[in-house]
């Protein structure tokens, strides 16, 4: 399995921004999908992720009410709308996905890693 993320950039505090993560390859292994975030000198963080159907949704406290993830099983893509952005959001962000359920992604480290897209937030 790929997975190719796009859509990152730098904007100012108060934006939009939607990140993409297409899957491609064997996707039929995949079940939740995900994104994770990693901010200079920090450890990389769960964000949010998304069950197959789309019905269930799991989002990091930090990222609540802002941030809301889709995905669309016939482009095999994963969404990640971003608004209201802080400087604290400043993060590589990762497309994640995973064989297994998606809140597997909120305690342990997804099967598949994207590459990451650079989000800039200044305020």
């Amino acid at each position: 399995v790929q997975l190719q993320a796009s859509g990152g950039g730098l904007v100012q505090a108060g934006a939009s921004l939607r990140l993409s993560c297409a899957a491609s390859g064997r996707t039929f292994r995949i079940y939740g999908m995900g994104w994770f975030r990693q901010a200079p000198g920090k450890e990389r963080e769960f964000v949010s992720s998304i069950s197959w159907s789309g019905g269930t949704t799991y989002y990091a406290d930090s990222v609540k009410g802002r941030f809301t993830i889709s995905r669309d099983n016939a482009k095999n893509t994963v969404y990640l709308q971003m608004n209201d952005l802080k400087p604290e959001d400043t993060a590589v962000y990762y497309c994640a996905a995973d064989r297994d359920a998606a809140a597997s992604m909120t305690t342990r480290q997804p099967d598949y890693w994207g590459q990451g897209t650079l989000v800039t937030v200044s305020s």
